[in-house]
């Protein structure tokens, strides 16, 4: 099944059934992403498998690790567009501290 994805006619979300979901901040280097997106795929599993086994520590565990990535990303948090540069790199760069520490 494959949804219809729109972007916004600003760039800043994407609409998936009707649905408007921030998007990633444009300015982040192509290393920079493809590292937050693995954390984000590596989160996202683990709340699944966490979820499965019964596992709330888990759980939580995996989804801070989301959380995390989404805001280094971009997409939780301050708005990408109404950060500085200089903010929008130490946004990516405390997330992926965070997560690789």
């Amino acid at each position: 099944m494959t949804r219809e994805v729109e972007r916004t006619d600003d760039g800043r979300y994407v609409v998936v059934d009707g649905r408007r979901w921030r998007t990633a901040d444009p300015a982040l280097p192509d290393d920079v992403r493809e590292q937050l997106l693995h954390h984000l795929g590596v989160g996202r599993s683990g709340v699944r498998t966490a979820k499965k086994a019964g596992d709330d520590a888990a759980v939580a565990a995996a989804r801070a690790r989301v959380q995390l990535a989404k805001t280094g990303l971009g997409e939780r948090g301050t708005a990408w567009w109404e950060q500085s540069d200089a903010e929008r790199r130490v946004r990516w760069e405390t997330a992926l501290r965070d997560l690789d520490g």
